[in-house]
C-alpha cells in the first residue's frame, strides 16, 4: 500500500486494505494482531493524537459442492484447509477444541451421562428441556465459520449416505471415501470424507480405517446422552448414535 503522511492532531480516514491472501477475503483493521483490540473499518475517520499501528483481519472463504441436494456441502472439516485434513475434533454442542473428551470435561452435563443439563428428553438423565437440535450458539459450523454455515441435521447426513456414491479411496495418500452424487446433472460432483478417526479422553483413535462426523441431532430414540453421527469403518457406511461427549469431526452445511 502507498505510504501516507499524516499530521499530528488531523483527522485521517482509514483506506481499505490494499493487501491480499490467498483464499481469504479482508473485513477489517484491528489494533491488535489477533483481531481482540479496537475493530476499524475502511472509511473511518479518526483524529491521530498517537502512533497508531493497524492489522489487517482475514476471513477464509468456505467452498462448497453443490451434489443436487436439499444442503451444498463444505469441501473440507472444521479445522482443516483443504479436503483430506483432518479438521479439529468436537465434542457434540461445543465449539472449540480440547485436550480431553469424557464426561467430566463435557460442557452440557455435570460430571456424567445422566446428569445432562442440555439437550435432553428424558428425566433419568439430567434437566430435561427436550431439545432435539443444536442451537446456533452450540453448532460447531456456526460458531467457527459463521455465514450460513451449520452442522448438518441426521436427515441431511442420511440423504448423502443414500442418494450418493460412496467409493473407498486415498486422496494425496489420505485414506477415506469418495462421496459421487447420483442426482441427475450432478453426478461429476463430489466431495471428500477423509478417515480422520475420532477422539476420546485424550486418544486418537482409528485414523485412517474410520470417520465420524456429527450431525446437529440428538438421539431421541435411544438415550440422550447419544447423538447421531455419520460413520464409516472399513467397508460400511451408515449413520449411528454414540456419547456426545466423544470428539467428532464435523463438516458443516449451508442452503
Amino acid at each position: 500500500m502507498a505510504v501516507d503522511t499524516v499530521y499530528y492532531g488531523h483527522d485521517y480516514t482509514i483506506k481499505a486494505c490494499g493487501y491480499t491472501k490467498k483464499n481469504c477475503v479482508n473485513t477489517q483493521w484491528n489494533t491488535s494482531a489477533d483481531g481482540k483490540g479496537a475493530p476499524f473499518k475502511a472509511g473511518h475517520s479518526l483524529r491521530l493524537d498517537r502512533n497508531l499501528v493497524l492489522y489487517a483481519q482475514w476471513t477464509m472463504l468456505r467452498e462448497y459442492v453443490d451434489l443436487g441436494l436439499s444442503v451444498k456441502w463444505a469441501t473440507c472439516n472444521i479445522g482443516a484447509t483443504k479436503p483430506e485434513g483432518y479438521g479439529d475434533y468436537f465434542a457434540w454442542g461445543e465449539t472449540k477444541p480440547k485436550s480431553t473428551y469424557n464426561w467430566s470435561t463435557y460442557k452440557w452435563c455435570d460430571g456424567s451421562k445422566t446428569t445432562l443439563t442440555k439437550y435432553n428428553t428424558k428425566s433419568d438423565y439430567g434437566y430435561v428441556d427436550n431439545k432435539t437440535e443444536l442451537e446456533a450458539s452450540d453448532d460447531a459450523a456456526s460458531v467457527n465459520w459463521g455465514g450460513n454455515w451449520r452442522m448438518p441435521t441426521q436427515a441431511e447426513q442420511d440423504e448423502l449416505r443414500t442418494e450418493c456414491t460412496w467409493t473407498k479411496t486415498t486422496q494425496n495418500g489420505v485414506t477415506g471415501y469418495k462421496v459421487t452424487s447420483n442426482k441427475a446433472g450432478y453426478t461429476d460432483k463430489y466431495i471428500f470424507l477423509p478417515a480422520a478417526g475420532c477422539r476420546s479422553y485424550s486418544d486418537l483413535e482409528y485414523v485412517g480405517s474410520g470417520g465420524y462426523f456429527w450431525s446437529s441431532s440428538l438421539g431421541t430414540s435411544f438415550y440422550p446422552s447419544d447423538a447421531c453421527y455419520l460413520r464409516f469403518y472399513l467397508d460400511e457406511v451408515a449413520w449411528s448414535y454414540y456419547d456426545r461427549c466423544d470428539g467428532f469431526s464435523v463438516r458443516p452445511v449451508c442452503p
